[in-house]
C-alpha cells in the first residue's frame, strides 16, 4: 500500500515550506514517526516524522525546493516491498523552469534585484529574466493569503486583488508576491516617521543571454546587496557555500530591522556578586531537587520583567503611528544553533517564578536544538534577551528583534576590582547593553529601565529553594 508523504502545516499562518534535507533515500527502510526529512519555514526549522512504516519508495520534491502545504513530497511503500522501489533520480537532476521556477528571495526594501550569483568557471553566465504578469485579477471575492504575504504586499504597495495565486484554491503564496515584487521593482511603502536612504544602483547588472529555443523565462533570484563589486569578492582560493533558508531569513530580518528601527544603545554595569554567591551555594541542591540546571539567565529574566512592569514603553511594538503597549510580558531568549540563531519565547514570564522560567527556557532551548519547536513558540515576543557573554564576550550591541522596540544584551560575568564604600573590593561584574528603538523609547526611559534591572539584581531577595 502506497502512503503519501505531505508537506505539513507548521502553524496557522504558514502555508509553504522548504525541504532542506532528506534523512532517508529511496529504498531505505523507515519506521513510523522516525525523522524522515527536515523543513524550514519563515518561523522554525523542524524534523518531520514518517507517517508510516515501510520503504521510502519515491522522493517527489528535492532538497532546496519550496512547496505549498499538503503537497505530496514523497511516497512510502507501507507493504515494505523493496522490489517496488524505482531507480532514484539523481539529486542534481535539473527541474524544468516552467514546472519549478526557483523561489526568489526578497530584496531589502528600496533596492533593485542584482544579477544572479556568479559561479566559478571559465565563462560565467546569467539567466535571462522574464517574469509573466498575473494572468487574471481576482473577481472581488475573498483573497486567500497568509499574514506574511499581506505584510509584503503592504510594504511594497501591491494590491493583492491583482495578483494571481498559484497555491491551492488560488491562494497567493510568498513565491507569488515575491515574483511580482521582482518584476515590478515596487518600492516599499514606508511610514512617514521613517526616513530611508534612496535606492542605490546595483553594482553588477545582469548580463542578458539568449535562452534556449522554446525555453520559458525564469525568475531571477534576489540576492542580498553586496557593498563591493563581485570581482573583488571572488579571487584567489575560495569556496562558495549557499546560504541556508534559515540564514537567508536571519539576514533579511536583521537588514530590515536596521533599516526600519532607529537603533540607539545604552550600556550599564551591574554588580551580580549577590546572585553569583547565591547560585554557587544553591545550584547543586537546586538541580537535585528540581532535576534542572540553574543558570544566570532566569535571574536576568526576572529583573527584565521588573523593568518592563515599571516602564511598559519598552514592552511595546510600533504599527505606523500607533504604539502598541503589550499587557503580556513574553520574553524571547536568543538560542545559538550550529546552523543559525532562533529566538523561542517564554510566554507570560511575569507569571512564572525562577524555577518556572528556568524549566521553560531549558525545554525551549533543547527542542530548538533538536528541531522540535512549534511555530507559535517563536511568536508573540514582546522583548528579547541575548547572551554573548556565554561565549566570553565583554558586551555586544544586538539588533532589535522585530516587532519589539528593545533587546537586552548580557556580557560575560567576570570578577573585577571595583570601589565599594571607598575601598577596593573584588566583585562579580557584568556589562549589559540595551538596544532600543528611538522612534518609541527615549534615552531617559531606557536608562531608568536599565537602572531598575540593575537594582533588582543587586538587591536580589527571592529565595531559590
Amino acid at each position: 500500500m502506497a502512503v503519501d508523504i505531505v508537506m505539513p502545516q507548521m502553524g496557522e499562518s504558514i502555508f509553504e515550506g522548504t525541504i532542506t534535507k532528506w534523512l532517508k533515500k529511496p529504498g531505505d527502510k523507515v519506521e513510523r514517526d522516525e525523522p524522515l526529512f527536515e523543513i524550514s519555514t519563515d518561523k522554525v526549522d523542524a524534523e518531520i516524522p514518517s507517517p508510516s512504516a515501510g520503504i521510502l519508495k519515491e522522493i517527489k520534491v528535492a532538497e532546496g525546493q519550496t512547496v505549498p502545504i499538503q503537497t505530496v513530497v514523497g511516497v512510502i511503500d507501507a507493504a515494505g516491498s523493496a522490489a517496488a522501489v524505482p531507480a532514484p533520480a539523481p539529486a542534481t537532476t535539473p527541474v524544468p523552469a516552467k514546472a519549478q521556477a526557483p523561489a526568489p528571495v526578497k530584496a531589502p526594501a528600496g533596492y533593485p534585484a542584482p544579477a544572479p550569483e556568479p559561479r566559478p568557471g571559465p565563462a560565467p553566465v546569467t539567466a535571462a529574466v522574464a517574469v509573466s504578469a498575473p494572468s487574471a485579477p481576482h473577481d472581488g471575492g475573498r483573497i486567500h493569503s497568509s499574514p506574511l504575504v499581506r505584510r509584503l504586499a503592504k510594504e511594497h504597495g501591491i494590491d493583492l486583488s491583482t495578483v494571481q495565486g498559484t497555491g491551492a484554491g488560488g491562494r497567493i503564496s510568498k513565491q507569488d508576491i515575491e515574483a511580482v515584487i521582482s518584476a515590478s521593482g515596487a518600492p516599499a511603502a514606508v511610514p512617514a516617521v521613517v526616513s530611508l536612504p534612496a535606492a542605490r544602483p546595483v553594482l553588477v547588472p545582469p548580463a542578458p543571454v539568449a535562452a534556449a529555443p522554446g525555453a520559458p523565462g525564469v525568475h531571477a533570484h534576489v540576492a542580498l546587496e553586496t557593498a563591493v563589486p563581485r570581482e573583488k569578492i571572488y579571487f584567489g582560493n575560495y569556496e562558495v557555500q549557499s546560504m541556508s533558508t534559515m540564514r537567508q531569513r536571519i539576514a533579511e530580518h536583521m537588514v530590515a530591522s536596521k533599516r526600519v528601527s532607529a537603533h540607539v544603545y545604552s550600556v550599564d554595569e551591574i554588580d551580580v556578586t549577590k546572585i553569583a554567591v547565591l547560585r554557587a551555594k544553591s545550584k547543586e541542591e537546586f538541580e537535585r531537587r528540581y532535576e534542572t540546571k540553574l543558570t544566570f539567565m532566569p535571574f536576568f529574566v526576572k529583573a527584565v520583567v521588573a523593568g518592563l512592569r515599571a516602564f511598559p514603553t519598552l514592552n511595546a511594538s510600533l504599527d505606523g503611528t500607533n504604539i502598541v503597549i503589550h499587557k503580556d510580558i513574553n520574553i524571547g531568549i536568543a538560542v545559538a544553533l550550529d546552523w543559525g540563531l532562533i529566538v523561542p519565547v517564554v510566554k507570560n514570564a511575569d507569571e512564572k517564578n525562577l524555577l518556572g522560567i528556568q524549566r521553560t527556557m531549558n525545554d525551549l532551548a533543547e527542542r530548538a536544538r533538536s528541531k522540535k519547536l512549534k511555530p507559535e513558540e517563536v511568536q508573540e515576543g514582546t522583548f528579547s534577551i541575548t547572551n554573548p557573554g556565554v561565549f566570553g564576550g565583554l558586551f555586544g550591541l544586538p539588533v532589535i528583534s522585530q516587532p519589539n522596540v528593545g533587546i537586552l544584551g548580557l556580557g560575560a560575568i567576570e570578577k573585577r576590582p571595583v570601589v565599594v564604600d571607598d575601598a577596593i573590593a573584588i566583585r562579580s561584574m557584568c556589562y549589559v547593553t540595551l538596544s532600543y528603538d528611538h522612534r518609541v523609547v527615549d534615552g531617559a526611559i531606557a536608562h531608568q529601565f536599565l537602572h531598575k534591572v540593575k537594582e533588582t539584581l543587586e538587591n536580589w531577595s527571592e529565595p531559590l529553594l
